[in-house]
């Protein structure tokens, strides 16, 4: 029962559930919009099975239940209905009268509107342009600048501002047209862009080329600017550094200096202050150069140019250093091509500091190198051309002027400075040519005889042109003589002279007062010991020079030495160095002097033998005659005159040397009479010819006695005849048995005479006996007399084969 009761609740329990959910269902699907039903629905059929049967009862009794209210509501609102029906088809007649009204209202209104749509379509489309113009603006102000700056490129193109038109390009490319790349015509700007770069590359390497054409024209002005500035300096300096020299101390020649230009200092100074200063950019535009180079800097080929300039110019530094074959001629010659080649440096000098790293030290260096080898040799070889001392001197002069030039703009000349050395002997080659010329006139003009002087003018005229100085000559009255010739002085001036035309050359080569002096002295050395020492051997030795020319050119070379210490002092004088410095070279012209005086004296003798040897060809001896004239020859009185007035002229020489001419006069005479005895030709001599030779031979005796030249001890001049008097006393006497018992003894009165002579001369006698005296063996003493010749000349033979065995 219980059960039953609560299985009642219960199941009565669940329809009450059942009925509440059903209702909250249809709640939900009143309120919910009808897409969204679906879960509501499907929660019906999730719950107990046959639910929806009861879900769909419920829902037909809440439809019934609605139709209720709906039908209600209808009947009550029916009369309003219907009124208002009624009053609809009142209003209807309204409304259609109405629309007609709006009708004819809308059609005005279209009539009217037509005009403001019009008006409205042409402001839109204004707009519409409107709009596009400030589209159009605010792209042209984008465009204008980079046309802008493309006309600005092709105006900067026309002016040739090329550097500044490359830039102009970068900006371009860079800014500009980026911001406008879209339009075609930046396309086309853009391809023209490169074109013009090359197009610029080529202008401005053709500007180069012609810049580099017209420096090579301009070489030689730009030189010739360079070296007369830097003379001009150099003469500055020289001057004020010489000022208190020359205020203190006159000039050993008197002259008054002047420089290389011929100008006093001050004139020299004024020139220099009142001339205009110019330089290398004076003178060449090197635009061309900064242009192309910045050019190619900006393009980034820089290295490209750098190396066409340097390959360039190492062409043109090649045909500048190639001098013209003539060039040695003129002192012109030397001057344009030094005046090129310093143009040359000049302008690398000025690339060098101007740009940076267009040509580098170490490329200028190297140019300078090969130049200065190429000029060396140009120089070496075309200075030995050189014959004129004036043209090499001005060449020297140029050569410093040149180095000084290029030692302003750093590069190093100690070479040149070597080459000037060089130089220099070649200029003391053409000095000693000229002065060998100079030194020959002078002899062939002197009438070598001592010089008159009327009056005092006249001596004092020689001796400040000559020191000479002796006591006894200046106590003579006037008129007088003196010793030397007119060559004398003259030689010594022109010596001077010669001093002073090296001293040229060394002047301007920054060397030492020492080496100056060391140069002088050696020059003038040369001058005395090969110049003039020639000259004077030549001169000695030139037929027509006599003994009283041989006697007067001894006595000038003894004044010429003692003149040498004098040449010294003056180059003393010149140069203010000690003679007592250590490495001072002495003056060789003592032993110049003294081997020309030998020289003479050699010819005095010499000439005196031929002249005696020419006495010697007129004798004419009759060999065969029976007895002598009782005389002397003569042309041996002739010949022993002749010696007496030549030995009087004698008196001015040294006495050793006319001592020694006297004896060697005497020797050669006692010779040449030896001689003529023995003459292979002369086959016959009669005991006459013997006694006419015996007075020809007293008459030399006398002369000797007679101390031609005095300083003879005793006899010592007759021993010169001392064979021929002892031969012929032989013959004479017909002494042979004392000859032949005293043979070899020292006391032997025949000392002198030679077994061979005596038998030579011996033999020439036998023979004329046999033919003057054919019958004369008839004769008992003639045929002794020839039995004892037969003896003794038997005994001279085996005497003389003895004497050949012994040695």
């Amino acid at each position: 029962m219980n059960t039953v009761t609560i299985r009642a609740n219960m199941a009565e329990s669940e329809s009450l559930e059942t009925i509440t959910e059903h209702e909250r269902i249809l709640q939900e699907i009143e309120s919910t919009d009808t897409a969204c039903v679906g879960p509501t629905l499907r929660s019906v059929y999730d719950d107990q099975p046959n639910a929806h049967k009861r879900f769909m009862e419920k829902l037909d009794a809440r439809i019934r239940n609605h139709d209720r209210e709906i039908e209600k509501m209808c009947n009550f609102h029916h009369q309003g209905f219907v009124d208002a029906i009624t009053e609809l088809l009142k209003v209807r007649a309204d409304a259609e009268k109405l629309m007609g009204q709006v009708s004819d209202t809308n059609r005005r209104l279209q009539d009217a509107g037509r005009e403001v749509t019009a008006q409205t379509e042409e402001v839109i489309r204004c707009r519409v342009q409107q709009r596009n113009m400030a589209t159009t603006v605010e792209k042209l102000q984008l465009c204008i600048p980079v046309l802008e700056m493309y006309s600005k490129l092709k105006e900067q193109l026309e002016s040739k501002r090329y550097y500044s038109a490359l830039k102009t390009m970068e900006q371009l490319e860079n800014i500009y047209i980026p911001r406008v790349s879209k339009y075609r015509f930046c396309q086309i700007m853009a391809e023209t862009l490169p074109k013009l770069r090359e197009e610029i590359k080529d202008i401005s390497m053709s500007d180069l080329k012609d810049f580099l054409e017209s420096i090579r024209k301009h070489s030689d002005k730009i030189g010739e600017t360079a070296m007369r500035q830097a003379q001009q300096h150099r003469t500055f300096n020289s001057t004020v550094q010489k000022q208190d020299t020359l205020s203190c101390a006159k000039p050993l020649n008197g002259r008054t200096p002047l420089h290389h230009n011929g100008l006093s200092p001050e004139a020299a100074e004024e020139e220099e202050m009142d001339e205009e200063v110019l330089t290398a950019q004076d003178l060449v535009d090197f635009s061309p150069v900064y242009r192309c180079l910045h050019i190619y800097t900006v393009l980034g080929d820089r290295e490209t140019f750098e190396n066409y300039y340097r390959k360039q110019r190492k062409k043109q530094a090649r045909l500048v250093l190639q001098p013209q074959s003539n060039m040695h001629e003129t002192v012109e010659g030397y001057r344009k091509y030094f005046n090129q080649i310093v143009g040359f440096f000049v302008v690398e000098d000025h690339i060098l500091h101007a740009t940076q790293g267009l040509v580098t030290r170490a490329f200028t260096d190297e140019l300078w190198n090969m130049a200065l080898s190429k000029i060396i040799a140009v120089l070496r070889t075309h200075s030995s051309y050189c014959s004129d001392p004036d043209l090499v001197l001005e060449l020297k002069n140029l050569i410093v002027i040149f180095a000084d030039t290029l030692q302003g703009y750093g590069f190093p000349v100690n070479r040149l400075f070597d080459l000037l050395f060089e130089v220099r002997d070649q200029y003391n080659e053409t000095l000693l040519k000229k002065w060998a010329l100079v030194f020959r006139d002078i002899f062939e003009q002197d009438n070598y005889s001592p010089i008159p002087v009327e009056n005092e003018e006249e001596y004092k005229a020689v001796v400040s042109r000559f020191p000479f100085h002796d006591a006894e000559i200046e106590k003579q009255q006037f008129p007088k003589k003196l010793p030397m010739s007119q060559s004398v002085p003259q030689i010594y001036s022109q010596v001077k002279e010669f001093i002073y035309a090296s001293l040229k050359f060394s002047e301007s080569l920054h060397r030492s007062s020492t080496e100056i002096d060391d140069m002088l002295r050696k020059s003038t050395n040369l001058l005395l010991t090969r110049t003039l020492s020639s000259c004077l051997q030549n001169l000695i030795k030139k037929p027509h020079i006599g003994l009283t020319e041989l006697v007067q050119i001894i006595i000038n070379t003894t004044h010429l030495e003692h003149a040498c210490k004098y040449l010294e002092d003056f180059i003393t004088n010149i140069t203010n160095v000690s003679p007592e410095t250590v490495h001072t070279t002495r003056l060789y012209g003592l032993s110049t002097f003294k081997d020309a005086r030998h020289a003479a004296e050699g010819e005095i003798y010499t000439k005196l033998n031929q002249k005696i040897d020419e006495f010697i060809q007129l004798a004419d001896y009759e060999w065969g005659m029976s007895e002598s004239d009782g005389r002397a020859s003569g042309y041996l009185m002739d010949l022993i005159n002749f010696l007496r007035s030549t030995f009087q002229v004698f008196t001015h020489l040294p006495g050793k040397v006319a001592q020694t001419a006297c004896m060697s006069a005497c020797k050669h005479l006692a010779t040449s009479l030896m001689q003529m005895l023995l003459d292979t030709e002369l086959k016959q001599i009669s005991m006459g010819a013997i006694q006419q030779f015996n007075l020809d031979v007293i008459q030399c005796e006398l002369f000797a006695s007679s101390e031609p030249v005095p300083g003879f001890q005793g006899d010592t001049l007759q021993l010169a005849f001392i064979d021929l008097r002892q031969l012929l006393d032989l013959f004479m006497v017909w002494d042979w048995s004392t000859y032949l018992a005293d043979y070899g003894q020292p006391t032997s009165k025949y000392l002198r005479v030679n077994p061979s002579t005596a038998l030579a001369l011996l033999e020439k006698m036998k023979d004329t006996s046999k033919k003057n005296n054919i019958f004369s063996q008839f004769r008992k003493n003639d045929r002794d007399k020839q039995k004892l010749i037969e003896t003794v000349v038997k005994q001279l033979r085996s005497l003389v084969n003895g004497m050949s065995q012994h040695s």
